[in-house]
């Protein structure tokens, strides 16, 4: 591991933890040249399904591009980025699950509308806005009103 404040790769490894789901190591580690000490994190590296967007071009799995994504939905909410990354996590997991090697992005799209309700409704309706497309008011209104059927059980 490459020391961020010196450049050289000789350090040692003082302390290890896993995260909770012992999905993520952090070690924390000393340089043996500057004695500078510095953090890093490993995750196991899984072969995600290729995406397919709408235009049929196909992209990598980018963790980071659906972090971003749902960091701007939740905006100012009150919304950890613990809770995103779990959110993500659980996407994630269902992707290797799918067992395929290409999934359509629309398919990962709805299954993030499908649970972004129970993360933040604010951030569903932002994600909602943008993901939909939406070309008027009554598209918009359409989805609130579908929205709070399910969360009621009730019409309005």
């Amino acid at each position: 591991m490459k020391c961020p404040y010196c450049g050289h790769l000789d350090n040692k490894v003082i302390d290890s933890r896993l995260n909770k789901d012992s999905t993520i190591t952090r070690r924390r580690r000393s340089c043996l040249v500057c004695n500078q000490r510095f953090t890093t994190y490993e995750r196991l590296e899984v072969m995600m399904p290729m995406l397919v967007k709408k235009d049929g071009r196909r992209e990598a799995w980018d963790r980071q591009k659906m972090v971003l994504g749902l960091e701007k939905a939740c905006e100012k909410r009150p919304v950890s980025r613990d809770r995103i990354d779990q959110f993500v996590d659980q996407i994630e997991h269902r992707l290797q699950d799918f067992g395929t090697k290409e999934v359509s992005s629309q398919v990962i799209g709805e299954w993030v509308m499908e649970e972004l309700p129970q993360l933040d409704e604010v951030a569903y309706v932002r994600f909602a806005s943008v993901y939909r497309q939406f070309k008027d008011v009554n598209e918009f209104m359409d989805e609130l009103k579908t929205l709070l059927e399910s969360r009621s059980g009730h019409e309005y």
